[in-house]
């Protein structure tokens, strides 16, 4: 059993100043997998002030010095990877696969590319006479969810450490043993006293605090929309900057032109990724009205093939995270029956054989229209609705008619289906599943966040621009 009960704060593992202690259930099994502090504003308080401390050496540390610390880090994560991967499984109940092929990989990946762009970015520039420089913004209180729970914390250390930020990580209570494995692989890399710090807990006991403490300058989080709400209210009296990578209901419209089979069973495969936990999952099918029943046809064929099972199984899918997350998504598997939507696959309660553990049934509704609970309210879990429409025109509009706008898929010939992601509201636009761009922005419009991740747009989050007027003097006419 695993015992996370010390934070990592100024270079050191110190013992919380008080708090609770809470179990960290396997949801695979319904048994506590180990146990985790939880701090308080005393915590967080302390941490803060070390990264205020660290913050005045590191921002000025040359980007040489910088790139060494970095090579060192991918160098410690690499070989940490098996142990993340168990971790993760663990804590969140993530297929073995998953955890090895995706959920480790994309932190290293990360890592990489932050450490890429360094080697070629550029903090100054001249604009006239006018110096242009980008300074790091300072201290970064950093708030990560579980459901990619080492992917979420690296996006943000990697391109705040990358400029010369200093951070608070507060990872999610639900799944800590990675975020406690990925601070001992930085204080391995040599990471500088300060410059990182983990304190384990929860929103109200230590994510409140980081978002009011007058010494943090930037809160970056990763959630909830509820929650995100509540941060940037804690936020503005410091008037903070406030990064949000929120909530999402994302469309996947099918046009016409697009091969109905590839682009059903395909869709319905990335809504199952990882259980449907994914804020970024095509979670509202649109298919033309007049090709709804052989839709029906392909998408319960291909949820069928979403077999779920323990983690360490050949499963394509595992468990839900927790209890509270199960419950959830079954009142509204309910509620989506009770709409009138025709259930094609999967439905409630558990799969046949898997009676202990938070597993959901691969479910698919069609014939949904989108004013119904489960075509607006994000499930978060392995659920897809299918509408139908009668006309492109009318496919956009449903699609940007949701409070989100984090991300949007389009299938069909190229032209068209660019044409239509031009008309989307929403940050990432997959076109004819093309494989994830690294250096593409990752953020949402509207109730979906703001700020982005990944590639240089994650560095302008983390930095001030300072404009020094003069930097180059103008020429003196002669007598």
């Amino acid at each position: 059993m695993r015992k996370d009960l010390k934070f990592y704060i100024d270079g050191q593992w110190v013992d919380p100043a008080g708090g609770r202690v809470i179990e960290v259930i396997n949801p695979a099994t319904e048994a506590a997998a180990g146990v985790v502090a939880l701090g308080t504003a005393e915590d967080a308080d302390r941490a803060v002030k070390a990264a205020r401390q660290a913050f005045g050496a590191y921002s000025r540390v040359s980007v040489k010095d910088r790139l060494a610390l970095f090579d060192r880090i991918i160098d410690s994560y690499q070989k940490r990877m098996p142990d993340l991967s168990r971790a993760m499984t663990d804590e969140m109940g993530a297929p073995v696969w998953l955890s090895q092929q995706m959920q480790s990989v994309l932190g290293l990946v990360a890592f990489q590319n932050a450490r890429e762009i360094l080697a070629r970015y550029s903090f100054s520039h001249l604009q006239g006479t006018t110096r242009i420089i980008k300074e790091p913004i300072g201290v970064c209180a950093l708030i990560t969810p579980w459901n990619w729970p080492v992917n979420q914390i690296c996006v943000k250390v990697a391109p705040a450490l990358a400029v010369g930020c200093t951070m608070v990580l507060k990872p999610s209570e639900i799944s800590p043993f990675s975020a406690t494995i990925f601070a001992e692989i930085m204080d391995e890399a040599g990471v500088p006293p300060g410059v990182f710090n983990l304190v384990h807990g929860d929103g109200p006991g230590v994510g409140a605090a980081m978002s009011v403490h007058p010494d943090v300058d930037v809160v970056s989080f990763t959630g909830s929309t509820r929650a995100g709400v509540e941060i940037a209210r804690s936020a503005a009296p410091t008037v903070k900057r406030v990064l949000q990578e929120l909530g999402g209901k994302s469309a996947n419209i099918i046009l016409p032109s697009a091969d109905l089979e590839t682009a059903v069973s395909g869709g319905v495969a990335m809504m199952m990724m990882n259980t449907g936990q994914n804020c970024n999952a095509p979670s509202r099918m649109l298919v033309p009205a007049a090709k709804m029943d052989e839709a029906k046809r392909i998408a319960k064929r291909a949820a069928e093939d979403q077999v779920p099972g323990p983690p360490d199984s050949n499963a394509k899918m595992g468990p839900v995270v927790s209890e509270t997350q199960w419950t959830k998504i079954q009142k509204l598997i309910e509620i989506g029956i009770a709409e009138g939507a025709t259930l094609v696959a999967g439905g409630a309660g558990r799969p046949e054989g898997l009676e202990t553990g938070y597993y959901v049934k691969p479910t698919v509704f069609a014939d949904v229209t989108n004013d119904m609970a489960i075509a607006r309210d994000e499930i978060f879990g392995p659920v897809l609705t299918i509408l139908g429409y009668d006309s492109v025109e009318q496919a956009i509009e449903i699609a940007n008619d949701t409070p989100y706008g984090l991300a949007g898929y389009v299938q069909g010939k190229h032209e068209e289906a660019e044409a239509v992601a031009a008309r989307l509201r929403a940050g990432q636009i997959m076109l004819n599943g093309a494989d994830y761009d690294f250096n593409a922005p990752f953020g949402g419009y509207k109730q979906s966040g703001n700020g982005r991740e990944w590639g240089e747009y994650a560095f302008i989050d983390f930095l001030e621009y300072k404009a020094v007027i003069g930097a180059v003097p103008v020429p003196q006419a002669a007598d």
